[in-house]
């Protein structure tokens, strides 16, 4: 089993690469464009990927951030992502992984409930961002929000470290799993 590891690359100078795991390969797209558009001291390398391992014969850069996208709207998104989580070291939850749900603007369409993914986000310990991607100005803010994560988890922001970020949103953001 290929598991994804933090430190199996050495990083780039000046360089932050994040990679969006999820079905919606269309909405991923739009984000990485959004992403890519948005001003940067840091080179800023997206990779997408409809699930996890990664082709081991790529030549890929170190990856600094992994979200991994839920669309509400479907069970199968939701099942791709947890099957991926597997594949990821745990080292990586140290700050490196953050889940996305998108979808959550038109809830009488939902077929997943957003406590299924606050639940998961909670078991691995990872924030939980909620966007509705098919807007353009949400995808733009976090896309914004994206940029800046990805970032201080490259090390690219001093005195700032993904534990830390880790930290602030998970006690801002993230009810307890009491409040689920």
């Amino acid at each position: 089993m290929s598991v994804l590891r933090p430190l199996d690359k050495l990083p780039g100078l000046n360089t932050a690469t994040i990679l969006l795991v999820g079905t919606e390969d269309a909405l991923l797209q739009q984000l990485a464009e959004a992403m890519l558009k948005e001003d940067c001291t840091s080179e800023l390398k997206v990779h997408l990927a409809k699930s996890l391992p990664l082709p081991s014969n790529v030549n890929r850069p170190r990856i600094d951030l992994i979200v991994f996208v839920v669309n509400l709207h479907s069970k199968h998104s939701l099942r791709n992502v947890e099957e991926s989580l597997h594949r990821v070291d745990a080292t990586f939850f140290l700050g490196k992984v953050s889940f996305l749900a998108t979808g959550a603007g038109r809830e009488s369409h939902c077929s997943i409930h957003r406590n299924t993914v606050m639940k998961l986000a909670h078991t691995y310990r990872s924030p939980l961002l909620f966007c509705d991607l098919e807007i353009e100005d949400f995808r733009d803010t976090m896309a914004q929000r994206l940029v800046r994560m990805l970032q201080i988890c490259a090390g690219h922001v001093p005195n700032v470290s993904a534990l830390n970020l880790l930290s602030l949103l998970q006690s801002s953001e993230n009810p307890s799993l009491d409040d689920l």
